[in-house]
């Protein structure tokens, strides 16, 4: 495949080696605007979790191919599949488009066990998905996360 693909309406999905430097920019501008910027939290945002081959970005546009909201799919050593880092623009929050790409996601995994970090305060929002919580809430960089997974466990 080159280039990003549409991997359902409206969602386009792409490994790091599909994105071009504009939408690899795009992107990671926006996962700072908002865990950066917005939630006051300076940490390590470039964590090499993006360069791994495995790993799938999967985001939203406007009309100009600005990225309104994002999620990256991650490999886990186990065989779960990692949702992390689901952001939306701050204009664009509200319309629905966070939980487009979670929806795609989850339809695509449907065999696999799906987990999360959620930051505690959206752990609603994630159990609409059918996430449940799996272990204690836990602090990191400053803001308290809830470990959360759908599915069963991968067998070892």
């Amino acid at each position: 495949m080159t280039g990003p693909s549409r991997a359902s309406p409206g969602v386009r999905s792409a490994r790091l080696d599909q994105l071009s430097a504009t939408e690899l920019h795009g992107l990671l501008r926006l996962r700072i605007d908002v865990f950066v910027v917005e939630q006051h939290c300076p940490y390590p945002e470039l964590d090499g979790r993006d360069t791994d081959p495995d790993t799938l970005h999967l985001w939203t546009a406007d009309d100009s191919g600005s990225p309104t909201a994002y999620l990256r799919v991650l490999a886990e050593a186990d065989g779960s599949v990692r949702i992390g880092r689901v952001c939306t623009r701050a204009d664009r929050r509200g319309g629905g488009l966070a939980a487009q790409l979670m929806g795609h996601v989850l339809q695509q995994n449907e065999e696999h066990r799906v987990v999360l970090d959620a930051q505690s305060h959206l752990r609603g929002w994630y159990e609409r998905f059918g996430f449940t919580a799996s272990g204690p809430e836990f602090i990191e960089d400053g803001i308290p996360h809830t470990p959360m997974a759908r599915g069963q466990s991968p067998s070892r």
